[in-house]
Parts: C-alpha cells; sequence; structure tokens
C-alpha cells in the first residue's frame, strides 16, 4: 500500500456550504481519483471549470459548477459506496500499467460505477480489495491511523521457526525502513512449504514478501483475507459484492443521503 499525506489540518468540510468544497476533494468523492491522484491531475492542467484550467487544488467548487476532466464533464458526486472484489493474481491495482499489463479495472463485472482502490495488492497477491466510488473516503481508510488490521494467509518455501515469527510482533527495520509490529503463526507445513497467518496494521508497500525474505523464506502466494471489519470470506475469485449501507453507516460512520441522489 502507499504512504500517504497526513489529511488537511483545516478540513474544508467545516466551512460554509456556500463557499463550496476544494476540488480535489470534489474530485474524489466523485470518484475520479483518490485526493492525491486528483491534485496531479491539476497540477498537468486536465481540470477546467467553465472551459479553464484549474491551477490550484485549493480552488472551491460548487454543485452550480461545470466541471471536466480531460474535456469530460464530470456528474455530481454520487452517495457512497463501498464493494468487496476478489482480485485475482496477475492484475495490477491501477487505472493504467505504462507495461500494457491487464489490471483490476480492466477486469471488473459491468454496471460498476467509476470506482478506486482502498489500498492496493501487488501483481502476483490475490483475494480482498475494497473499492469505492469516493476517493476521500479510500484516503481516509487507507491511513495508518485507523488501525485496521489487514489479514493474510501467505505461502512461503521452507519453515521459518516460531521464535522468528513470534518476533515480528516487536517490529523490525530492514534496510532503513521500520516495520511496526506484525502478528505471524504458522499454520501448517506442505512438504517443503508452510502456511503462515500474518496481520498487520501498517500496510508499507510490499512489507510481507520484504519482511519474510528478510527472514529467507521467499513468499509463492499470499492472499489477503480481511480489511478491518470486511472480509474475503465465499466470494468467488473475480466477484464483486455491494456492502450495504447500513453496515456502511455502522462500520464507517458514512450518512449515505449526504451524497446526493442514489
Amino acid at each position: 500500500m502507499d504512504d500517504l499525506p497526513p489529511p488537511d489540518e483545516h478540513d474544508d468540510d467545516a466551512l460554509p456550504e456556500a463557499r463550496g468544497e476544494r476540488i480535489a476533494k470534489w474530485l474524489a468523492r466523485a470518484g475520479i481519483a483518490s485526493r492525491r491522484d486528483a491534485e496531479k491531475l491539476i497540477a498537468e492542467g486536465r481540470v477546467k471549470i467553465a472551459g479553464k484550467p484549474v491551477t490550484t487544488p485549493a480552488t472551491f467548487v460548487t454543485e452550480n459548477d461545470a466541471i471536466t476532466v480531460d474535456n469530460k464533464p464530470v456528474a455530481q458526486p454520487q452517495r457512497t459506496r463501498l464493494f468487496r472484489y476478489h482480485k485475482p493474481d496477475g492484475l495490477v491495482t491501477t487505472h493504467r500499467d505504462p507495461e500494457g499489463r491487464p489490471t483490476v479495472f480492466d477486469k471488473l463485472p459491468p454496471g460498476l460505477p467509476r470506482v478506486v482502490s482502498i489500498g492496493r495488492l501487488d501483481l502476483t497477491s490475490e483475494g480482498l480489495l475494497l473499492l469505492t466510488n469516493d476517493g476521500a473516503l479510500a484516503r481516509r481508510l487507507e491511513l495508518p491511523a485507523n488501525g485496521w488490521l489487514r489479514r493474510y494467509r501467505v505461502r512461503v518455501f521452507g519453515h521459518p521457526h516460531p521464535d522468528d515469527l513470534a518476533a515480528l510482533a516487536q517490529g523490525i527495520t530492514i534496510d532503513g525502513v521500520h516495520y511496526a509490529s506484525i502478528s505471524a503463526e504458522m499454520d501448517a507445513r506442505q512438504g517443503d512449504n508452510a502456511w503462515l497467518t500474518m496481520g498487520l496494521q501498517e500496510g508499507k508497500n510490499r512489507e510481507i514478501r520484504r519482511v519474510l525474505a528478510h527472514l529467507g523464506f521467499r513468499v509463492s502466494r499470499l492472499i489477503r483475507l480481511a480489511y478491518g471489519p470486511f472480509q474475503l470470506g465465499s466470494l468467488p475469485k473475480g466477484a464483486v459484492e455491494e456492502v450495504n449501507a447500513k453496515v456502511l453507516r455502522e462500520q464507517l460512520g458514512v450518512a449515505a443521503p449526504k451524497r446526493g441522489h442514489p
């Protein structure tokens, strides 16, 4: 998962409604991109209001503004929606891949709104990937400060010693990068392989693979089972299932009516 910048010190949610909201956040809520990526679109001159390029992500907009990205109109943000997706291996978690590899978004079933991922899974990783049409929500749920546990089932070549796995609970520093507490237990041995269950809250890029490689073990399969309260469960590979509005309210405090019409 990519490291993310801290939230704005002064959140524009507290500003008077007449002033609107910052365009980067508006684009995120519209599902165009995360707020950070929306800021990149603005810096590249690809976002316009009434045909004029937006020069700063601090620009305020209202529902009456005509906003385009790449000269295509952007619809008003819809209500917040969240989806569970069972990502197969062999897909990259990006909208565009410069190497031309198939992406998660190329393979999603038809009928979904434009969505962004909450965090990422590597090309060869599989399992639960959360998707949302609300980029601001995605950014919030990615922040390590949420303390949400990400749980994985991992297959490695070899048999890690239980003491080495237990020591990961204290955190570990590799090549100057510190990884916070990781829970790791061996579940089973299968010939030369072992299956582990691992849990982490920080979610740095390729964290599990790097930590296990440091211990001398190569990961041959990595499956995310859970992201916070959301579980992979029996969701078939490649399938998408929407999280209902009641769960959004209870788990995330999301009030769908604030987002306009469904």
